[in-house]
């Protein structure tokens, strides 16, 4: 049957895998602690998450333990050892705010964890596949420097440019500003690249746009669809920050990155890299998804507008994806834009109706 060790595993992405690979068949071992509660406060637990995995997946088993924990950790490992085929890393501090309030924490989970992590997988299951999921926050601010143009909604690069259907792996890393929390996942990304280019282990680091989906615990520094669409039905203040709401960004459902993961496991490579996002079919910019989750609710979202953007983030971003697509040509994103904010929308509403007493 195979093991799949899953970090994060309470998370969007984490409890989007372990539903997928319970659902082939596969045993799973999921590795979460809520952290998510401690970064963004009791409205951003996935404790929900938990409690409905382990209600809906009979393959699945839960491990409360803190990635940093070497020794916690490597007790797993040994006890499942080589009956891990797939190790699916999703645990992390998501937000390049946070990451300076608590810059130790910050990088003690995303590149020392990030590390544990992969040397458990070579002293114990060498010949699993590792996938980890990197952030487009490892190239920094330099998509900044693009010749993007304002138009009445958004930002956008001229058609003619070659980064117009997405920025592709070409772009460097180097010498921009990255953010606290970017530079800690570089760091991650560059050990899972070099663990397998130095040790030959299976590894892959997808770079993420914005990735999204019904499970997503969306809050104000991390998940801006879903807790944009969150605030939109309970009335919350939401925030714009900076670049006159046109920043643009490409979504991707949940379960179109597991299925991407997926054709990886079924056929890897070492030590390779994919940015990973919507593409251009599924972007939009703020003042775009505004409009969409005002429409789908029926309500007006109560917002106001920060001049100051945050430290680092992109104002266009469009990922790339022909590197994969060229890898696994039968790959196909199965959910658009609009099919994913109506999922978040219904599958949300009731409960977030439910804190905030509202009928």
């Amino acid at each position: 049957m195979g093991v799949v060790l899953i970090t994060g595993s309470s998370g969007l992405i984490g409890s989007e895998a372990a539903r997928y690979f319970a659902g082939k068949g596969m045993q799973i071992v999921g590795i979460d602690n809520d952290m998510r509660a401690y970064f963004f406060g009791p409205g951003a637990s996935t404790a929900w998450n938990k409690k409905a995995l382990k209600k809906e997946v009979k393959a699945y088993v839960h491990k409360d333990l803190d990635i940093r924990d070497i020794g916690r950790l490597g007790k797993v490992f040994t006890k499942y050892k080589k009956d891990i085929r797939l190790v699916i890393h999703t645990a992390a501090q998501p937000s390049h705010d946070w990451a300076a309030r608590e810059p130790l924490t910050d990088f003690g989970i995303n590149a020392n964890g990030t590390l544990n992590l992969l040397e458990s997988t070579r002293l114990h299951c060498p010949e699993a596949v590792f996938i980890f999921t990197s952030t487009n926050k490892v190239y920094g601010d330099l998509p900044n420097s693009l010749p993007l143009q304002e138009l009445e909604t958004r930002w956008e690069l001229p058609k003619g440019h070659p980064f117009y259907d997405g920025i592709d792996e070409s772009m460097s890393i180097d010498q921009s500003k990255h953010s606290l929390f970017g530079a800690s996942k570089a760091a991650a990304d560059i050990l899972v690249q070099e663990y397998g280019r130095y040790f030959g282990m299976k590894t892959a680091c997808f770079r993420g746009g914005c990735l999204t989906g019904p499970n997503h615990a969306g809050a104000q520094l991390h998940g801006f669809l879903a807790y944009l669409m969150k605030c939109c039905v309970t009335g919350e203040k939401y925030t714009v920050f900076g670049y006159k709401g046109k920043q643009v960004r490409d979504n991707i459902h949940s379960y179109d990155l597991i299925t991407a993961f997926d054709a990886f496991f079924r056929n890897p490579h070492v030590a390779e890299v994919y940015n990973m996002g919507g593409g251009r079919e599924n972007s939009c910019s703020m003042l775009e998804a505004i409009k969409a989750c005002e429409k789908m609710t029926g309500k007006k979202l109560n917002w106001n507008y920060s001049e100051t953007n945050r430290s680092g983030d992109h104002i266009w971003y469009i990922s790339h994806l022909g590197k994969f697509q060229s890898h696994y040509p039968d790959w196909r994103q199965k959910h658009g834009l609009q099919d994913t904010l109506i999922q978040i929308y219904e599958n949300n509403v009731k409960r977030w109706q439910a804190e905030k007493n509202i009928w």
